[in-house]
Formats: C-alpha cells, sequence, structure tokens
C-alpha cells in the first residue's frame, strides 16, 4: 500500500471527512487489516484547496456508485477503469486503487451525502471533470443505461453542477446534430453567430488548463472531453456550411 497511500498523502484534507472519508476509510481498513472490520481511517483535518488525492478518491466512490446503478458490475466498465487508473497513477498503484475500489463496491454508498460533500469542498471545473468520466465510464460498454443516467444526474445535482452543463456533458456521448447544439448550450434556431460565441463560451468553461494542476492523467481526460466539444461544433458548421 505504500505508493498509493503516499497518492493519498499529497494534500488529503476535505475528502477525509464525513462519509467519504468514512466509506473510504472503511474500505482502507480492510485492506490493511485483511478484514472487512477495518476502522475508519482518521485523515487529516481542516480543509483546503482540492488536490489530486481529493478527486481521485471522490472519483473512486462515485464510480463504485455509478457501476452499482444497474445491478451488475460489468468487465468493461472495469476495464474503462483501470486502463483510467494506469494512465493517472502507474501499474502498481493503479492496482491498489482497483482493490479500493473492489472494497468500495461491495458498501452501502450514500449517493446524495457524497455528491453533497464533493459539492461543498470543490472548485467547479473539477466537478465537471468528476461528470465527464462518470459518463464515460457507464458508456464503456457502449450505452448509457437509463438507471446509470439517473445516477450520474442525482450525483450532479447534489453536486451543485448547473443543470446546462449536465446537459453539456451528457450530449457530447450523443452522435446526432440535436445533441451538438446541446452541447454548446443552444438550439438549431440560433445565429451563425450565436453558434461561435457559444463554442467561445463552452471552450473557456471545458478548456483542460482547468484541470492540469490534478496532473497530466486528468488533464488528458479532460482533454478528450474537449475534443468532443470541438467535434460538435465541427457537426453544426458542416450542417450549416459555415467556415
Amino acid at each position: 500500500m505504500a505508493k498509493f497511500n503516499k497518492w493519498l498523502g499529497g494534500g488529503l484534507g476535505w475528502a477525509f471527512l464525513g462519509p467519504l472519508g468514512g466509506l473510504l476509510g472503511f474500505a482502507l481498513g480492510a485492506m490493511l487489516d485483511g478484514n472487512d472490520h477495518g476502522q475508519g481511517f482518521q485523515g487529516q483535518r481542516g480543509y483546503g484547496p482540492t488536490t489530486k488525492g481529493d478527486f481521485l478518491s471522490s472519483l473512486i466512490v462515485l464510480i463504485a456508485a455509478v457501476m452499482k446503478s444497474d445491478g451488475r458490475v460489468l468487465k468493461s466498465e472495469l476495464d474503462f477503469v483501470k486502463q483510467y487508473f494506469l494512465q493517472s497513477f502507474g501499474q502498481e498503484a493503479s492496482a491498489e486503487a482497483l482493490l479500493i475500489l473492489k472494497k468500495v463496491l461491495d458498501q452501502n454508498i450514500p449517493v446524495e451525502d457524497i455528491s453533497r460533500q464533493v459539492g461543498q469542498y470543490m472548485d467547479y471545473s473539477t466537478r465537471l471533470q468528476l461528470i465527464h468520466l462518470l459518463f464515460g465510464i457507464s458508456k464503456a460498454d457502449g450505452l448509457v443505461s437509463e438507471q446509470e443516467q439517473k445516477t450520474v444526474e442525482r450525483i450532479s445535482y447534489y453536486m451543485g453542477i448547473r443543470t446546462e452543463d449536465f446537459h453539456s456533458i451528457r450530449a457530447l456521448y450523443s452522435d446526432n446534430l440535436e445533441s451538438a447544439y446541446e452541447a454548446l448550450e443552444i438550439n438549431s434556431a440560433a445565429t451563425d453567430e450565436e453558434v461561435k460565441k457559444a463554442y467561445r463560451k463552452m471552450a473557456v468553461t471545458y478548456h483542460p488548463d482547468k484541470v492540469a494542476y490534478l496532473g497530466d492523467g486528468i488533464k488528458n481526460k479532460a482533454n478528450e472531453k474537449f475534443q468532443k466539444l470541438n467535434e460538435a461544433y465541427e457537426k453544426i458548421k458542416k450542417s450549416r456550411g459555415m467556415n
């Protein structure tokens, strides 16, 4: 657990307080003790800016909530998560993060309480990135189920994500022209100038540099989301014959 503890210790504060800390602490305790009766982890006291540890601790728990929502955990979902962890942490820490995830999957997850805690202490751009990654996981099997979408929407609501932003991220995972407009938070009645203005606004909102401080792995995933936004814009431009 040395590498994972080092990763968690890189400035963790608020993530180990409240329900999120209790859930992760139980999982860590079970791993360290070799049974399911470990004591909750007593993390740092006090709150500070969001750290990589805060983000990824929150992500592990929210991933588990989404994966459990349709009553089954698919290999395609686990493979997606494994690849993401591998890119973010490296091989050894990734294996340890997956062990934590498996322990959390065995627990009852208070989605509302966890999401409210994340919404209270995590900055908005980072919360948007969490929602983007959760959609990616839910679509790992090629289809976002109704139960998974409802869970991601519930998480988004309690984290304080604007409805328009949630719809925009959701639309990035569809391929039709209507979804391309929704991704830019406009509709097909918008003028060409309004389309360009909307794209510039969304490009600022979703720029990968906003989460660069969380590390290259997370920034790379943010770049994927940014590319999806560009693809939506290009689809609208092509349909209109815009330059």
